[in-house]
């Protein structure tokens, strides 16, 4: 273990080799979030979080890093660009009623596992440095307040979407954590630059941020196609156009995006021609080629019946043709009786 005096030099070697390894920016903060836990209870009381049951289940952890971590002093956060080069221009996917729109995020293979083997390498670099310390990696895979966290290390501010956004990279990039025992010195927190700008909650096709920095997941498009495990409700289908998989019009129409990066790694590159690909054809598939062209993906944690109910949602947004309607008749009998109830309000939709 380093003396205390050797700290500051750590924590530049440890961005450095952040950088070595494909992160954009590595940023290292304490691990006081008294306010942001308080706005995390205001919102779970208001029932925004909707069924994401998972945000409530460990009480404060999420706000509290040594709880969930024994022995956490800092958090090494960090961030990776992920929208996806020579991908199909989002407003012309999101213009054209009869393609599929899928959120940039998912469009390549699942991020979790490529920035949690990033992070186990700069913990090992680390403790080749130093020795064996304390420390634990997260991916959005446990109660980690990551948005705060990032704030915190000077990664971005958290925008009115409730996005992080940094001045100089925009908001298309995924984080992550090291929790560490490490008594690092800190970065300065992101100072916020929204200003007066509203286009995100203006654009909202569901009006889903209710206030500057509120989000009401059970508005969200993102959570009705991804976290929500029932029925769609009727008032918000007509909204979600052709998007079948996530929702990024706050972050489309956000200004510090004309700042943002293509991705490099070759991993985020788009696969089976998801950014731009008939919502016929992906209603076609049947199981099996579902789980064969989804490996690998994020798309695949919401499984086949969700797939098609988002679907049967956006051919029935689809402007009227023969070949739509054959489409949706075809399932009319599902076996699921999720999908064929959005199926028959997409049939009466034409």
């Amino acid at each position: 273990m380093p003396h205390l005096s050797d700290h500051s030099q750590l924590a530049a070697r440890i961005k450095r080799w952040g950088a070595e390894l494909g992160f954009q920016q590595v940023g290292i903060s304490a691990t006081d979030l008294a306010a942001d836990e308080t706005h995390l209870l205001r919102w779970l009381a208001a029932k925004r979080h909707g069924e994401m049951d998972y945000m409530q289940r460990h009480g404060v952890k999420r706000s509290r890093p040594a709880e969930l971590q024994a022995g956490t002093l800092r958090v090494i956060s960090v961030r990776m660009d992920y929208d996806p080069p020579q991908a199909r221009d989002a407003w012309e996917v999101l213009d054209d009623a009869q393609l599929a729109y899928v959120s940039r995020y998912a469009l390549g293979r699942d991020y979790h596992k490529l920035l949690r083997t990033r992070l186990q390498k700069l913990a090992d670099r680390i403790a080749a440095e130093i020795g064996p310390f304390g420390y634990r990696a997260f991916v959005d895979s446990a109660p980690v307040l990551e948005k705060a966290l990032a704030r915190n290390a000077g990664l971005g501010w958290i925008g009115k979407n409730t996005t992080v956004i940094n001045r100089s990279a925009g908001s298309w990039f995924f984080l992550g954590e090291l929790f560490t025992d490490l008594p690092l010195p800190v970065d300065a927190p992101a100072s916020e630059h929204c200003g007066t700008c509203a286009r995100c909650i203006d654009v909202c096709p569901t009006q889903a941020i209710v206030a500057p920095n509120q989000l009401d997941a059970r508005r969200c498009i993102s959570y009705l196609t991804i976290e929500l495990h029932g029925s769609i409700p009727v008032e918000f289908r007509r909204a979600m156009g052709n998007r079948i998989y996530g929702c990024d019009d706050c972050q489309l129409v956000c200004p510090w995006n004309k700042f943002a990066v293509k991705s490099a790694e070759p991993d985020f590159i788009t696969r089976h021609g998801l950014d731009s690909v008939s919502l016929i054809e992906l209603f076609a598939w049947s199981e099996e080629e579902f789980l064969t062209n989804t490996e690998g993906s994020a798309i695949r944690r919401i499984g086949y019946e969700r797939w098609l109910r988002n679907i049967a949602v956006a051919l029935g947004n689809a402007p009227r043709s023969a070949e739509v309607v054959t489409a949706l008749s075809a399932r009319k009998e599902h076996p699921s009786e999720l999908v064929r109830e959005h199926v028959l309000w997409a049939l009466d939709s034409h």
